[in-house]
């Protein structure tokens, strides 16, 4: 074999950081030492996989067409050593997830993946989908649990669940009580709603159609606690999952605004890279969220 694991780390680390410096300290490898590896990984097949730009290294063609394959082969080697060296079948996991899935589903299914397996670990971060489906396309994450829709040509999507969203009030707001929203109704109100690039806004502004010109946006926040809070507080109306609801209907704080001719149904996905290789441990996690599906209308 005319490559080493090692020459693969040098690589993937300086496609990732873009600067020789960066790629070794994040190595914990002196810069000569991951510049040796590399030379010696582009001269061994008579290569150029970057193209130097300053102090800059950018992938060209042909080790944008490696990455992922490098990526693959590495997964598998840690995968590997982590059986040998621990015992361990599952491993550590790097997921990523939107708001509504990340606080209100995804802590879940965490614990019951810690739970099966002593030092199963996982790495959880919670951002908007523009921001995840940035992170698995780049190898950043192992996989994501989106809201929004995304046609990243890397990335397979794989439909998880359904979900809906509900447009609510506080119980003293003007329209609390109506048996249903009319165009005109939507119309008149101000809105408090999440900001671009999140699944909700996404599905928000695909169900206002021929609305959106004319609706009043009053705030967009980032936090599903926040947007809550501020129609509970009478600054307008909101637009969110209904995960993220049914506790404030429960205990009133909150109230639902019917809009039956406005499609609010979407879709939660997985987004997984198509080249990336999908662990014992993936494949254990994508099992646990359609098993915490099971039983739901």
């Amino acid at each position: 074999m005319k490559y080493t694991l090692r020459q693969l780390e040098v690589f993937l680390a300086t496609a990732f950081h873009e600067n020789l410096t960066r790629a070794a300290a994040s190595l914990s490898m002196s810069q000569s030492a991951a510049s040796s590896a590399l030379k010696d990984l582009e001269s061994q097949f008579d290569v150029q996989l970057f193209d130097r730009v300053g102090k800059r290294l950018q992938l060209n063609e042909l080790g944008e067409s490696i990455r992922p394959r490098a990526e693959a082969l590495l997964e598998q080697a840690r995968g590997l050593e982590s059986a040998l060296a621990r015992h361990q079948e599952l491993g550590h996991l790097r997921v990523g997830a939107t708001l509504s899935i990340g606080n209100y589903l995804a802590v879940e299914i965490m614990a019951r993946y810690m739970g099966e397996q002593a030092g199963a670990r996982v790495e959880l971060e919670v951002a908007n989908t523009e921001a995840i489906v940035r992170k698995v396309a780049n190898f950043e994450l192992d996989l994501g649990l989106i809201e929004g829709e995304s046609r990243h040509p890397d990335l397979e999507m794989i439909h998880w669940r359904d979900d809906e969203l509900v447009v609510f009030c506080a119980p003293d707001h003007p329209l609390a009580g109506k048996p249903w929203l009319t165009d005109d109704d939507l119309l008149s109100v101000a809105w408090i709603v999440r900001e671009q690039g999140s699944g909700t806004r996404q599905h928000f502004e695909w169900a206002m159609h021929g609305l959106l010109p004319e609706l009043n946006i009053k705030l967009e926040l980032q936090h599903t606690e926040a947007i809550k809070r501020a129609v509970e507080a009478g600054l307008g109306v909101g637009c969110l999952s209904e995960i993220t609801l049914v506790d404030a209907f429960e205990r009133g704080r909150l109230v639902p605004l019917p809009v039956p001719h406005r499609d609010f149904h979407r879709r939660f996905y997985f987004a997984l890279h198509r080249q990336k290789f999908r662990s014992a441990g993936v494949e254990r996690w994508l099992e646990l969220c359609r098993e915490s599906t099971e039983g739901l209308a």
